[in-house]
């Protein structure tokens, strides 16, 4: 599929979340691995744009890409922004307390990083480079 540039802004959200739909269709996913992919990459793109441009005074794009392979789908980000690897956020260790009683944040990276086949992140000419893996059904 073609790349999409998108201003690296909330508006584009929804700009990315319909090319990872499109991707997914095009690619044979079944609902639930759509849906977790359009989650994963929808809360990596809002980091993105909210810490790493936002938050730290910047603007750019950020680019989509996907890739369809005989066995999986590559949705891969590219930005600009502040470097930050998900990776390397900890899992949240209160998943089963209250909601009330939780810390903020980190949930969304732990449902990225573990609804996903696989995903790997690169600092790579000054760019962040997320990389999310979906298997393709029949694919195993």
């Amino acid at each position: 599929m073609q790349a999409l540039t998108v201003a690296g802004k909330l508006d584009s959200l929804a700009a990315l979340r319909e090319y990872v739909r499109e991707a997914t269709a095009e690619a044979g996913l079944e609902a639930k691995p759509t849906y977790h992919l359009v989650l994963a990459v929808d809360e990596v793109a809002t980091n993105i744009i909210t810490h790493g441009y936002e938050e730290a005074d910047l603007s750019g794009d950020v680019i989509i890409q996907a890739r369809i392979e005989e066995t999986s789908l590559t949705i891969s980000l590219e930005d600009s922004g502040v470097p930050f690897d998900p990776r390397e956020r900890p899992d949240p260790s209160n998943l089963d307390d209250p909601l009330e009683t939780r810390d903020i944040g980190g949930l969304g990276i732990y449902l990225t990083l573990h609804n996903v086949d696989r995903f790997d992140y690169v600092w790579k000419d000054g760019k962040n480079h997320n990389i999310f893996v979906m298997n393709r059904p029949n694919s195993a």
